[in-house]
C-alpha cells in the first residue's frame, strides 16, 4: 500500500483504551514517505469536529467542514487501520502543522 506524507486517510482507530481518540475518522498521515514505504506503520494525527481551544490543536477545514488536528493524539498505527484515502491536506495547512509538531517535541 503506498502511503504518502500530508494524505489524509479514513482510519479504524478502534480498539482504543481510556482517553485515546476512538472509532473510524479521518487521520492526517505525518511519517515520512522513506519510511512509509519500508514500513508496515504510519504515524498519524487524528482529526476531530469538537472544537477545543487547546494549544495542541490546528484549525483547519477539511471538505468544507471545520476542523481540528488533534497533535496531542498522534501515534503510530498499523497500514491494515488504514481504511481508504480521503484526500491530501491542503498546502496552506502543510507548514502550520509541521510547526505545530516541531513545537511539541521540542526539547
Amino acid at each position: 500500500m503506498v502511503v504518502q506524507r500530508f494524505e489524509i486517510w479514513w482510519v479504524n482507530l478502534d480498539p482504543t483504551i481510556g482517553s485515546e481518540v476512538k472509532k473510524i475518522r479521518p487521520c492526517l498521515v505525518v511519517s515520512p514517505n522513506e519510511v512509509n514505504q519500508y514500513l508496515n506503520t504510519v504515524t498519524v494525527i487524528p482529526l476531530t469536529s469538537t472544537l477545543k481551544l487547546y494549544p495542541t490543536r490546528l484549525n483547519c477545514i477539511i471538505q468544507g467542514k471545520q476542523s481540528q488536528l488533534v497533535i496531542d493524539q498522534v501515534r503510530s498505527i498499523d497500514k491494515l487501520r488504514l481504511k481508504s484515502k480521503m484526500i491530501d491536506l491542503p498546502i496552506e495547512y502543510k507548514v502550520p502543522i509541521t510547526t505545530m509538531i516541531l513545537e511539541y517535541f521540542k526539547l
